[in-house]
């Protein structure tokens, strides 16, 4: 029996996986990425994977490790495995007999482990993912969010940010820190716009997306995740997900645009547009289960139809008011460190925008088809001022509406209270 050394919980999710490879042949599974993450609750490995596989896991003393043996499964030969974070010192992979694939956390203190599977749920594939508890002595990093399985219950597994991206502990006192999802555009197999110069989009957006989520990390009361944090290839709809499963208070998409005219320069801001959020909701209401997580499970049989829909209007429209705030406000800071193409914030149908419930803008930085914009957008000191205007846009906005619960709303709600208290002395 594989699953003879897994905990007693972990038992029925393994053995659902079980069942699942009996009908689905001899095809081996391919291990497409491996991604690690850390925070106060412990320490997850996801393996996302092309279809099922029977797998084990269990654990070694002298020195501690957790092995995760995967049958009839296969992974490139060049793929880069993850560095090691909180408990796990060090992640290691080999082939096994009989087509036997085998991956190996070194640990720093002895974990046990827990395991189960994810399916398909319309934007990812078959994942597996293995939990270390935190334990006494256990390092730890920052919270990592729950991603949506297509189960019920879902459990809570893990959608972790490509390295290397900045990662900040979180804020102590009250409230929790609000988490702004940063998108760098393009990368990997898709360049993006090139310059004339030779110039690719997809180094420029990192570079400014990086100094960004550098700039929010230091801010009290807030935190930023990168939905790529080096040169891969992330979907557009993928990007989305990330978002939503970091379960961020705002998602900015970096890019640099490109248009025939090369004359054309300087900055713009989108929103999505009105008729965007319209087909979006439609969509979200056509995949029930996530349109029920979307509005906090409500039931979406046909008798809740219509009011599936018209609370996901809502939740829509709001959305997309919010965003026009926050993209106003990111506006109005870059007009005084670039020059703005677009004096207002526009809309389109931009794919990344259009989370139904995460206030998301996208900011065209500047025209890397511009000979000047390209010279300025490889220019280190004007990316930081690009990334810290940006960050002050952002700022501006969370302190004119703080989110009830947050960091910042009790920082805002102190230093409303503070003239008072003069006033009283």
């Amino acid at each position: 029996m594989l699953l003879r050394r897994l905990p007693r919980h972990s038992i029925l999710p393994g053995l659902l996986m079980l069942c699942v490879c009996a009908g689905a042949g001899a095809a081996p599974a391919r291990v497409e990425d491996v991604r690690l993450w850390s925070g106060p609750e412990g320490t997850r490995l996801v393996l996302d994977l092309s279809s099922p596989v029977k797998y084990d896991v269990f654990t070694l003393n002298n020195p501690y490790r957790v092995v995760v043996d995967l049958a009839n499964a296969s992974i490139a030969d060049n793929s880069r495995l993850p560095a090691g974070q909180g408990s796990v010192t060090r992640v290691r992979s080999g082939k096994q007999p009989r087509h036997g694939l085998r991956f190996v956390l070194d640990l720093a203190v002895l974990q046990r482990p827990r395991s189960f599977v994810v399916g398909p749920d319309g934007t990812a594939g078959h994942r597996l993912v293995v939990e270390l508890p935190a334990a006494a002595g256990a390092p730890t990093a920052s919270a990592p969010p729950p991603v949506m399985a297509a189960t019920s219950p879902p459990p809570p597994t893990v959608m972790p940010p490509a390295e290397p991206m900045s990662v900040k502990s979180v804020a102590t006192g009250r409230g929790r820190d609000l988490v702004i999802a940063v998108d760098a555009g393009h990368g990997g197999k898709d360049p993006g716009a090139i310059g004339r110069k030779g110039t690719y989009e997809k180094q420029v957006t990192l570079a400014i997306a990086r100094r960004l989520a550098a700039a929010i990390d230091r801010e009290d009361g807030m935190r930023a995740v990168m939905v790529r944090g080096d040169d891969r290839f992330v979907s557009l709809r993928g990007r989305v997900v990330k978002a939503r499963d970091y379960k961020a208070d705002m998602f900015i998409s970096i890019h640099a645009d490109s248009v025939r005219d090369r004359n054309v320069g300087g900055s713009s801001v989108y929103v999505l547009s009105l008729r965007g959020a319209s087909d979006e909701a439609a969509r979200w209401l056509a995949e029930r289960e996530n349109a029920a997580d979307l509005m906090g499970g409500v039931s979406l049989d046909d008798k809740n139809d219509v009011l599936a829909s018209v609370l996901l209007d809502v939740t829509q429209k709001e959305s997309v008011s919010n965003s026009v705030d926050a993209a106003d406000s990111i506006l109005g800071s870059l007009r005084g460190v670039t020059s703005v193409h677009r004096p207002r914030v526009q809309h389109a149908g931009f794919v990344v925008l259009k989370s139904p419930d995460i206030p998301s803008v996208l900011v065209e930085t500047a025209f890397i088809s511009n000979v000047a914009d390209e010279r300025r957008l490889k220019d280190p000191v004007h990316q930081l001022k690009i990334a810290e205007a940006i960050h002050a846009g952002v700022r501006s906005y969370f302190y004119s509406r703080p989110p009830p619960g947050t960091r910042v709303a009790a920082l805002v709600a102190a230093q409303r209270a503070e003239p008072r208290t003069l006033a009283g002395r």
